[in-house]
């Protein structure tokens, strides 16, 4: 992306750290919100017969098909237009770090064109499975550090959102605008 910085909040962090309900909430308060991506396409995977664990193994090409999706939700939406996204581009640049695959020269592209008026980083939460995860408490962790360094590497006005309940996070990303 060139030009202005566009009205979108990117809400990122670790896994469990509360972003799918902290956007919801948002959603439910008449915001226009994107769902995470990556969660998206695991569900559609495994109602095609893939399970979680075959998607998530196939790393690149998981994370590739992330970001084809991210970049596509991203270009159709209007610059002007407020929204809270369930990650951003970037997220997929901390996650090849995090799963040390050779860096996808698309997705670091990707990566550095993405702008977003601020970045929420979430805190994690204690570690739940939803079906959807494989990661423990360490890779948890290590996928927010490495997402949280991608971000300030690219130069992204973070904001930390402590842990609170998600009434009070929703509160506290939206005193932040």
């Amino acid at each position: 992306m060139t030009g202005a910085t566009p009205a979108w909040y990117a809400i990122t962090g670790g896994p469990s750290s509360g972003k799918s309900t902290t956007v919801a909430l948002l959603n439910q308060r008449g915001h226009h919100v994107s769902p995470e991506v990556a969660r998206t396409i695991l569900e559609e995977q495994v109602a095609l017969g893939r399970t979680v664990a075959e998607i998530r193994a196939a790393g690149e090409e998981f994370q590739e098909m992330i970001l084809a999706r991210q970049i596509e939700l991203e270009a159709g939406f209007d610059s002007d237009e407020l929204i809270f996204l369930d990650r951003g581009i970037p997220d997929g640049l901390g996650y090849e770090r995090f799963l040390q695959l050779e860096p996808n020269r698309e997705i670091a592209e990707a990566a550095v064109n993405a702008r977003y008026r601020k970045v929420f980083v979430l805190e994690s939460l204690h570690l739940h499975d939803d079906g959807s995860r494989i990661e423990d408490e360490a890779d948890q962790r290590g996928i927010h550090n490495n997402i949280v360094a991608v971000y300030t590497e690219l130069g992204h006005d973070l904001v930390e959102v402590p842990v609170m309940t998600p009434e009070e996070r929703v509160e506290f990303i939206l005193a932040r605008l």
